[in-house]
């Protein structure tokens, strides 16, 4: 089962109960900080789905302060702890905002959309989204496979998708690279 984190429940517990909203760098901290915890108590390689579902206004701030503080350490050379992080409940208005937080770091997530299509966003380039797409029409899938489909030569697949695994936008299992999972 897919860990979900309701973010209004984050927000509720860290802030103030009748919130809805997500502005203030600080509110954005005090969230950031009761997720991490949450997240900490999951098992390594876990999928932790932030659910932003019942959340209203997101200003620019308090994603930044979520979101790119969240990944960082997590998509670093040396990782913070063996997670993977999808968003769920994204409104348009959200989904912009997030978007321009996670180009400005050089950031990239999956998100579900309510279609439960998922969909990559972020700084992502169009070969790495080809490559991220591939493979989860596949459901897993190999470097030369995902090579021939995307038209790249294999060391340059391989490369390309290995980035994609450092940055938790896909798991590597072996010799195959698979998506992060179903999400409930």
């Amino acid at each position: 089962m897919t860990p979900n984190i309701d973010v209004r429940e984050a927000l509720q517990d860290s802030v103030n109960p009748a919130y809805t909203d997500l502005v203030t760098r600080v509110t954005g901290q005090r969230v950031r900080m009761l997720i991490e915890q949450r997240i900490a108590g999951l098992a390594d390689g876990s999928v932790a789905v932030l659910d932003f579902s019942h959340i209203g206004l997101l200003d620019r701030s308090c994603a930044d302060e979520i979101l790119s503080k969240l990944m960082l350490p997590l998509t670093a050379e040396h990782p913070s702890k063996d997670g993977y992080v999808v968003l769920r409940g994204i409104s348009e208005h959200h989904l912009e905002i997030i978007e321009a937080v996670l180009e400005v770091h050089d950031l990239a997530l999956v998100v579900q959309l309510p279609s439960a299509e998922l969909r990559l966003v972020g700084a992502v380039s169009a070969k790495e989204r080809h490559c991220w797409e591939t493979v989860m029409r596949h459901g897993e899938a190999l470097v030369d496979a995902v090579a021939d489909e995307v038209g790249l030569a294999c060391e340059a697949c391989q490369e390309m998708l290995e980035r994609l695994a450092r940055r938790r936008l896909l798991r590597r299992k072996a010799d195959r690279f698979v998506p992060l999972g179903a999400v409930a």
